[in-house]
């Protein structure tokens, strides 16, 4: 498609569960001037598109990418997911983890939805072969797992099924690219993706500190906060190790290091018991952190946050940084 632009991809989009995830979408989408359809069956659904659009909408006005009033895209909400899907290009389901209602939504999804509408869940676990089964189009079917904020983080693993066609990846690809992301594409169904193994081995690590009484929540949070985790934002694992490998790079690093992983300093193949002791230390552990904020504070300053190293990163033409400067380029042509 020669127009780059997300309105040139998709004229008009539907997202079907509209939790945090499915909120966070809508918010993206619509900055991005498209119109979303929108279904969940809980009350207080429009509450959560409006207070997640609203962050979202002061999120891009600090990286200085708010669209003019009139570019953003308009919001109807549905009665059924039927009514949401029947003229949709492109179709968002983030409805909650349980297979039984995955199977069901996509069901519901694929029987009202045009044939050429790509269908992409956010799960964060499921593989997409798995979610497809079901169906009676397969072959439109991907996952489009993104991470919260949505409408401010860049990375959106692409996962496609056995059935899934190539066209239809590069199809979503390219729509992803044009709404300022980083697809990234994962080379084999595996359940959880890339990133979410990656974060839950750290988390099964941290329950294993909080358990044994070595770490609070927020100490294991400022060690994240405060060290390797700003490493992380802006260069990853492996760039990381490499420079810490000096003048001899990975190579070196590995030799120098590399035998620490098999001394006992992990608990990964192991997990505690969820007890009621371990979820209650660590509930109010977690309230004597952050309890003084509500969510909405919290997503807030988490924005503010996020928003400041994007623009940091991308006057230095560096990471994620990247997809802010081709998002304001595209704004402007």
């Amino acid at each position: 498609m020669a127009d780059g632009t997300a309105e040139a991809q998709v004229k008009c989009a539907a997202a079907v569960g509209c939790g945090v995830i499915g909120a966070g979408w809508i918010a993206r989408l619509r900055l991005s001037g498209i119109h979303v359809c929108a279904y969940d069956p809980a009350a207080t659904a429009l509450d959560v598109i409006t207070e997640v659009h609203d962050n979202a909408l002061r999120a891009w006005r600090q990286l200085d990418l708010e669209p003019a009033a009139e570019r953003i895209g308009s919001l109807t909400m549905c009665s059924s997911i039927e009514a949401t899907v029947a003229n949709a290009d492109f179709i968002v389901e983030s409805v909650p983890e349980r297979l039984e209602l995955k199977h069901s939504t996509l069901l519901a999804i694929d029987a009202a939805s045009i044939p050429t509408a790509i269908i992409a869940s956010s799960t964060s676990g499921f593989k997409p072969s798995v979610l497809a089964e079901p169906l009676t189009h397969p072959g439109r079917l991907l996952v489009g797992h993104p991470f919260n904020p949505v409408y401010l983080l860049p990375l959106v693993e692409v996962v496609g099924g056995a059935d899934t066609r190539e066209d239809v990846i590069e199809r979503a690809i390219e729509l992803y690219r044009s709404l300022g992301m980083h697809p990234l594409r994962v080379r084999a169904e595996i359940d959880a993706h890339i990133a979410d193994r990656l974060l839950e081995a750290v988390w099964r690590e941290a329950l294993w500190l909080v358990n044994d009484g070595i770490a609070t929540t927020e100490e294991i949070d400022d060690a994240i906060r405060y060290g390797f985790g700003l490493r992380w934002a802006q260069m990853g694992l492996f760039e990381t190790y490499r420079i810490a490998g000096g003048l001899g790079g990975m190579r070196h690093f590995i030799e120098q290091f590399g035998e620490c992983l098999s001394w006992p300093w992990t608990k990964l193949m192991d997990v505690p018991e969820l007890t009621d002791e371990l979820i209650d230390t660590i509930a109010k552990q977690s309230d004597e952190q952050s309890g003084h904020l509500d969510v909405r504070e919290l997503e807030r300053i988490r924005d503010h946050n996020v928003a400041a190293m994007l623009l940091a990163l991308e006057r230095n033409d560096w990471g994620a940084g990247r997809t802010v400067a081709e998002m304001r380029r595209r704004s402007r042509s």
